[in-house]
């Protein structure tokens, strides 16, 4: 089959490679399109060590060809979307049967446009956050595929002011298109924030712009940290002066929540898959790449030169 390998120069290549075979629990599905995040910035870099040369991708589209010991054979030929270790960027890859979802009518392109971003916004508002009706919520990375869906998911919760924080006017501009009341640029805060504080903050960058976001949270505010976008460093924070006002900081970690208790991100991916489905949501992806285009996709990503999400048609 054909996959695109990451060498061990850094380098993508597209090359023959052996199609895998599915073990327990486990499905094998051929895939039609595969979606581009950020952890491929991160494997790419070394952030995340993985032996290489690597098939990287971490979320796929297709349908089912083969399944592993303790799957329901009759799995085989259905639409699916599923969350995956690697291997996505491949004509076959393999993925837990448990977080491979049936996409049912939805097209296969949509379907790979949820990926790992959809469960985790899903489970920024409804668990980790728990977004009350009428509470404000601050979205860093307003453009984002995680930011976008967050929004909608915020509004579907009830919140009473939704704010997004972007790092340019073309990505604010586009954000405002998920429901977002404003969007600040990153550049012009705190102080564009006139002293406004909020119920939650959803906070994937890190550094100066987690410890600013303690600082903004209200009584009872919880921030969650969900990635580190910028400068990776420790974020002192003083559980005395967060009892003191009722305040919470939160972490979500989305990975991990795959390997200890995968069923409850399928349940959330499966509950943000209805929601695009039925058209509350929308999952727009702006940019489609061919397997021989994945250097440039990743690289995109990486500057910030893409918004929403971007997909690597395989088929």
């Amino acid at each position: 089959m054909k996959a695109v390998l990451l060498d061990t120069e850094g380098h993508y290549r597209v090359a023959e490679h052996d199609e895998p075979a599915p073990g327990p629990g486990q499905v094998a599905i051929r895939v039609a399109y595969a979606g581009i995040q950020w952890g491929d910035i991160m494997v790419r870099d070394g952030q995340f060590p993985v032996p290489r040369p690597f098939v990287p991708g971490f979320e796929a589209s297709g349908h089912i060809t083969a399944v592993g010991e303790g799957v329901d054979p009759s799995r085989i030929g259905a639409p699916v979307t599923a969350l995956t270790t690697g291997g996505a960027y491949a004509e076959v890859v393999l993925a837990p049967a448990v977080l491979s979802l049936d996409a049912g009518d939805l097209p296969l392109r949509t379907a790979a446009g949820l990926g790992w971003g959809a469960p985790t916004a899903y489970d920024l508002i409804n668990t980790a956050a728990r977004v009350r009706p009428g509470e404000s919520v601050l979205i860093h990375a307003a453009a984002g595929s995680v930011g976008t869906l967050a929004a909608q998911f915020a509004r579907l919760a009830g919140a009473g002011r939704v704010v997004g924080v972007a790092g340019s006017t073309a990505r604010a501009a586009y954000a405002m298109e998920f429901g977002y009341d404003q969007v600040l640029l990153r550049e012009d805060l705190p102080a564009g924030l006139d002293g406004d504080r909020f119920d939650v903050i959803l906070d994937p960058v890190g550094g100066a712009t987690r410890r600013s976001g303690l600082e903004q949270l209200a009584s009872h505010g919880r921030l969650v940290a969900f990635g580190n976008l910028g400068p990776f460093e420790a974020v002192p924070a003083d559980a005395n002066e967060l009892l003191m006002n009722g305040t919470s900081l939160v972490t979500y970690n989305s990975n991990l929540l795959s390997r200890t208790h995968p069923e409850r991100l399928a349940d959330s991916a499966r509950r943000a898959l209805a929601l695009v489905a039925d058209g509350g949501v929308r999952v727009d992806i702006t940019a489609e790449y061919g397997l021989a285009d994945l250097a440039t996709a990743v690289q995109r990503l990486a500057e910030g030169a893409t918004h929403g999400k971007s997909v690597l048609r395989v088929a």
